[in-house]
C-alpha cells in the first residue's frame, strides 16, 4: 500500500514540476508570501501538533539536544515565515543565461539555469526544515517530496497543511509540496528507488540516515553532513576572543550541525588557556574530554577515548586535544572531521592562510564561530542543508544549488 501511495505522490510531483518550472518570478514570490502568512495564521495549530511530538519524544527519552531541534515556539514559527519572505526577496536564479557564444558556423550556444525537477528530502526531527525546504524548492521551480522523521510527524503535517493552504490562496498548485506520512522503513527504502520520478535526493540528519541514503539510493544524492566541527586555538590566539568564540560555538545551540564538538590547542599556551576555558564552560556545565596532556593540566577533565575525536555529541560535551604544531593540528582535524566547518583562532597571518588552504572542509573560518555556517547567515535566506560533498554543491545550499543548467542553441538552418 505504501508503494502505491508513493507512486501517486511521484506522479503528482513530476506533473506539477513541469508547471512550476515555467512559473514567473512574481507568481513564485506571491506563493511564498502567502505560505509565510499561512504559517503565522496557523501558529496555534502548529504549536499544538508540535506539543504532541514533544510529549511523545520526552516519554521515549530523547536527548536534550534533539528535543531542542524538535521544539517549535512562536519565535521559531516567525523565523520559518521570515525565511520564506527572505527567499521571496532573493533574486530568482532560474532562467539566468550563464554564457552565450557564437561558433564559427554561426550557431549561438549558451547555458541557461533551470530547475532540477523533483527533489526528495529525507530528514529527521527538525520541523523547521519542512518550511525551509519548501521555500527554496518552490522559488527554484522544483516540486518537493518530504519524508520527515516519525518524531516530528504531527508537526510536519501541520506545517505542510499550512503551506498548502497558502499556495491554494495564491492560486498555485498545492502539490508543489507533498509529505510522506508513512513512517515505516519500507517506505523510506522505496522512496530511495523512485528514480523514475525523483531527480535528486537530499538526506538531512544524523550519520546513520545519511549513510543509509548514500548506500541504498538509486537516485543521485547530494550528501549533507554531520558536523564534528573543530576550533584550533593557535599559539598566538587572543584568549578573550578564543573563549568567546568557543563558548558561542559550543553552547548557543547544542543540537545543530555547526556547533563546535572538538577543540585543538597548541601546547605552548595550553597550561594558561585550559583553566580559563574550564571556568568559562562551567557556566553551561560543559564536560571536557581531554587527552592525557590536557588532563594533566586540568585533572577534572574526563579522559578522552579514541572514539571521542570523531564524535558529533549534540550535547554539552567537548573533546580537547593538545598539539605541538600547526602541522599536527591540521593533520588531526583532517583525520577526524566530517568536512563541515573548522576554525582557527590566531593573530598569525601565515598560519591563518595555511589553515584556510590545507583544511578539507566546506567552510573554514579565521577568528569566528563555526555557528555561522548557515544559509541565512551567508545571505542565502533559508537553506536546504550543508553539503559536505564535493560535486555540484558544497557548504550551505541555497537557490543556485537547487538548479542545474541546460545548453540552449540558436541556429539558422545549420546542418552537420
Amino acid at each position: 500500500m505504501a508503494n502505491i501511495n508513493l507512486e501517486d505522490i511521484g506522479r503528482k510531483a513530476q506533473a506539477v514540476s513541469r508547471r512550476l518550472g515555467i512559473l514567473g518570478v512574481e507568481e513564485k514570490n506571491r506563493g511564498l508570501l502567502a505560505a509565510a502568512q499561512a504559517l503565522l495564521d496557523g501558529q496555534e495549530e502548529i504549536l499544538a501538533a508540535n506539543q504532541e511530538d514533544m510529549e511523545r519524544a520526552k516519554a521515549q527519552g530523547m536527548s536534550q539536544g534533539l528535543l531542542d531541534r524538535l521544539q517549535l515556539t512562536p519565535k521559531r514559527i516567525e523565523g520559518m515565515a521570515g525565511g520564506l519572505r527572505q527567499v521571496a526577496a532573493l533574486d530568482d536564479p532560474v532562467g539566468e543565461v550563464l554564457s552565450m557564444k557564437q561558433r564559427p558556423n554561426g550557431l549561438m550556444i549558451g547555458q541557461k539555469r533551470v530547475p532540477l525537477g523533483v527533489i526528495g528530502i529525507i530528514y529527521e526531527a527538525r520541523p523547521n526544515v519542512t518550511a525551509d525546504a519548501f521555500g527554496l524548492c518552490f522559488k527554484t521551480g522544483n516540486a518537493v517530496i518530504l519524508k520527515g522523521g516519525s518524531d516530528a510527524l504531527s508537526s510536519n503535517q501541520a506545517v505542510v497543511a499550512c503551506l498548502k493552504r497558502g499556495l491554494s490562496a495564491a492560486g498555485l498548485p498545492e502539490d508543489a509540496v507533498q509529505l510522506i506520512t508513512s513512517t515505516d522503513r519500507e517506505t523510506t527504502q522505496a522512496l530511495m528507488k523512485m528514480n523514475q520520478y525523483v531527480d535528486v535526493l537530499i538526506p538531512r540528519g544524523g550519520a546513520g540516515l545519511i549513510k543509509a541514503v548514500v548506500e541504498n539510493s538509486t537516485i543521485p544524492v547530494i550528501e549533507t553532513g554531520t558536523g564534528n566541527c573543530h576550533i584550533y586555538v593557535d599559539e598566538t590566539a587572543d584568549f578573550s576572543m578564543a573563549l568567546d568564540i568557543i563558548f558561542n560555538a559550543k553552547t548557543q545551540r547544542i543540537g545543530v550541525c555547526n556547533a563546535c564538538e572538538s577543540l585543538v590547542v597548541h601546547q605552548s599556551i595550553a597550561g594558561e588557556f585550559l583553566p580559563l576555558l574550564k571556568k568559562r564552560l562551567e557556566e553551561k556545565q560543559v564536560e571536557i574530554r581531554g587527552d592525557e596532556r590536557a588532563c594533566q593540566i586540568e585533572p577534572e577533565f574526563t579522559k578522552a577515548q579514541e572514539d571521542d575525536w570523531g564524535r558529533e555529541y549534540l550535547d554539552y560535551i567537548l573533546s580537547c586535544k593538545i598539539v605541538d604544531s600547526l602541522d599536527e593540528a591540521i593533520e588531526h582535524i583532517n583525520r577526524y572531521n566530517t568536512k563541515h566547518s573548522e576554525a582557527i583562532i590566531t593573530k598569525d597571518y601565515a598560519n591563518a592562510q595555511r589553515f584556510l588552504a590545507e583544511i578539507d572542509a566546506a567552510a573554514v573560518y579565521v577568528n569566528a564561530s563555526t555557528r555561522f555556517t548557515d544559509g541565512e547567515e551567508f545571505g542565502f535566506g533559508a537553506e536546504i542543508g550543508i553539503s559536505t560533498q564535493k560535486l555540484h554543491a558544497r557548504g550551505p545550499m541555497g537557490l543556485k544549488e537547487l538548479t542545474t543548467t541546460k545548453y540552449i542553441i540558436y541556429g539558422n538552418g545549420q546542418v552537420r
